[in-house]
Formats: C-alpha cells, structure tokens, sequence
C-alpha cells in the first residue's frame, strides 16, 4: 500500500523536520504515528498526502510515486489535518457534495454514503446549516465524512480524535475497522497513547525528526506500554 523510503525534509531556516525516515503501511493496517510536538509527525503526513515537497527519499502509493503521479496518488487517498480548514460559507451539505463532485461519487452513491456518516453522526439535520455556525466538534464530523466518502483506500489523520465526544470517537474507530477489513489501511497521529496501544496493530514512534522504533505493536510494547516505552525512548534520545 505505501512504502516511505528514506524521507529527509528540511525547511528553509535548516531545521531538518524528518531525517532520513523509512517504514512501510500495508493493506489492512491501523498504523499509529506517535512523537512529541514537533517531532515531524505532521511534515510526514503532509509529504505523504501530497501537500509539500520533500528534499531526499521516496514515497510510493500502490507502487505510483507521489511525486511522479500525484493526481492518480491522491485519487485513492484522504488526508484529514488536525485543524481542517472547510468553507465556512457552504452548508454541510453543498461541501460534501463538492468533495464528492471532485472525487467523481455518482449521485445515488453519494446520497447514501452521505446518509449513512451524517445519521452516524447525528448530524443530518444540521446538513443545510452554513459551516461557521456549526461547532467545532460538528465542524470536525464534516470533515471526517467528507474524507470517509469517496471511500479511499489510504486515510491519513492527523489527531483526529482531539475535539470529538466519546460517541463520534467510537464511531471513528469502527469506520476505520470495517475499512481495514475491505483492504484499505489507516496512517494517524495521535497522543493518546493508551487507545493507540488498544486500537494499532502497528506503531511508529519518531523523535526529533527520526524514527526510532516501529513495527507490530506487541513486539514494540512486548512486556511494557506503549507510554512507558515513548517516555524511555525520548529520554534515551536526549541523553545520546
């Protein structure tokens, strides 16, 4: 599904956010990305869903390189920021629509996918009101759906269960099982160590723009946590 191979960016001012990082996320997979602020979990992301430029390295999506075939790259994907920015001026409604309308959904398959997330979430009757009045918890449900709705093969999120009420986080997790199940596979960030530990198969932990450990989650955790273990590795890497 993706295979990240030496991904090396630096910004202008020099500081090198990620150095020289290499992992591979694959069909089936709930992969947690777990790093302090700033530790280059979010550069990451956004090299792998196609929004910034890398220095060195090389990121594949189904084989097809990010920056060779962007538009065929991004067709299967859904990147969802931590702060996503939605057009405040569009009704709930007129924004999913216009994702589906970019993503080229068919009017019966959007109809009902839409139906299905907005009941979910219990927001359908919120549908026809302008974005700026929403909150921010329903502000974040739009987004997660109109990232869930063209169903991609590939969904990357930033925190995405930060702002959400214990239900919509519920439901988040089982969108994302049923779509791991169908073959597609999850990369997220989170801070939430103790539900990453319960919900990833696989990990990667990254600290100070590098990568210092990864794999299945129980061989990474193995007797310990996944908290004890990040705190023993970022204190290992200060004191090195």
């Amino acid at each position: 599904m993706v295979t990240i191979k030496s991904l090396t960016k630096t910004y202008k001012e020099g500081k090198k956010a990620v150095d020289d990082l290499s992992l591979e996320i694959k069909a089936g997979d709930i992969y947690g990305f777990i790093g302090h602020n700033g530790a280059g979990k979010t550069t990451t992301m956004k090299c792998l869903a196609g929004i910034i430029d890398f220095d060195e390295g090389e990121i594949l999506i189904d084989g097809k390189s990010i920056k060779d075939r962007p538009i065929e790259c991004k067709s299967i994907i859904a990147y969802l920021p931590d702060s996503p920015d939605l057009y405040d001026n569009m009704t709930g409604m007129q924004y999913l629509t216009f994702v589906c309308d970019i993503f080229g959904i068919s009017k019966s398959e959007r109809e009902e996918r839409i139906k299905k997330y907005a009941d979910a979430f219990s927001i359908t009757s919120n549908l026809g009101d302008v974005i700026s009045s929403y909150s921010h918890g329903m502000q974040q449900k739009i987004a997660i759906i109109s990232a869930l709705v063209h169903k991609p093969k590939l969904l990357i999120l930033d925190e995405p269960f930060v702002g959400l009420d214990p239900k919509a986080a519920y439901l988040l997790k089982e969108f994302i099982k049923d779509m791991c199940k169908e073959g597609g596979a999850v990369f997220f960030s989170t801070h939430m160590l103790d539900a990453a530990e319960k919900f990833c198969n696989k990990i990667a932990i990254i600290n100070n723009s590098k990568l210092v450990a990864e794999g299945e989650t129980e061989k990474i955790v193995g007797d310990s946590n996944l908290e004890t273990l990040f705190l023993e590795l970022v204190d290992n890497e200060k004191q090195s």
